[in-house]
């Protein structure tokens, strides 16, 4: 990808997120830009890096592998937002910094299990199915504290927050009332983990929608690399 258009992209992007934080009455440093890298070179990584980014956000295991060993020269935070199946955990724990997709207990014990005990902590979010689709991964809301209960307890991994990705069926409103929803059930889960500080909710297309409604955390790909 051109450097100058993705440092463009980049820019107009922070400006965004600014302005959605003011208008919002939020410091923007209390949001977080997780650039969704997967299917992208690492060229692209080194660029958007070079432009200030430092979270990356990947799906499909080997490629990121790939990826991660080409860029290991470089200050990265690596988080794995893609689906999670059992036979992949174990490579996920041992190089990965960040899960966002945790949805079950068995994925969250193996995870613990084969951490590293050399390195630090995973940082772990639930992903939550906040509109009920059948097709979505994630926990129902009902199951949500006990899974909570569940991460908080094992040792290799640490509780940061939730996440979610509402239907894009519906509209704006019902984007907004999903994040509102995901926001309430974050706040009720705070006073039972007052330690949760991640809410990551939002992307490309309704940032703005998500920061309004307290997102810590917005998952953006189209919006950097096109």
């Amino acid at each position: 990808m051109d450097a100058h258009l993705l440092s463009d992209n980049i820019t107009k992007l922070n400006q965004r997120v600014r302005l959605s934080a003011t208008k919002s009455q939020r410091r923007e440093s209390d949001i977080l830009l997780l650039a969704v890298s997967k299917t992208r070179p690492a060229g692209d990584i080194r660029a958007a890096h070079a432009c200030g980014l430092t979270n990356f956000g990947e799906s499909y295991l080997q490629e990121a592998l790939q990826k991660i060993e080409e860029l290991q020269d470089l200050d990265l935070v690596w988080h794995f937002i893609g689906p999670i199946q059992s036979n992949k955990t174990r490579t996920i724990a041992e190089n990965f910094d960040w899960v966002h997709s945790v949805d079950r207990g068995k994925i969250a014990r193996r995870l613990s299990a084969q951490r590293p005990p050399a390195l630090a902590p995973l940082q772990v979010c639930i992903q939550v199915n906040i509109s009920g689709e059948d097709s979505k991964s994630g926990v129902s809301m009902e199951a949500l504290p006990p899974l909570a209960e569940e991460v908080l307890a094992l040792p290799g991994l640490q509780l940061r927050g939730l996440m979610a990705i509402p239907a894009k069926t519906g509209g704006e409103q019902s984007q907004q009332q999903a994040f509102a929803q995901l926001r309430q059930l974050f706040e009720e889960l705070r006073q039972d983990f007052p330690d949760m500080d991640t809410l990551s909710m939002g992307m490309s297309g309704d940032l703005e929608a998500a920061i309004a409604e307290g997102s810590t955390l917005i998952r953006v790909g189209t919006a950097i690399f096109g």
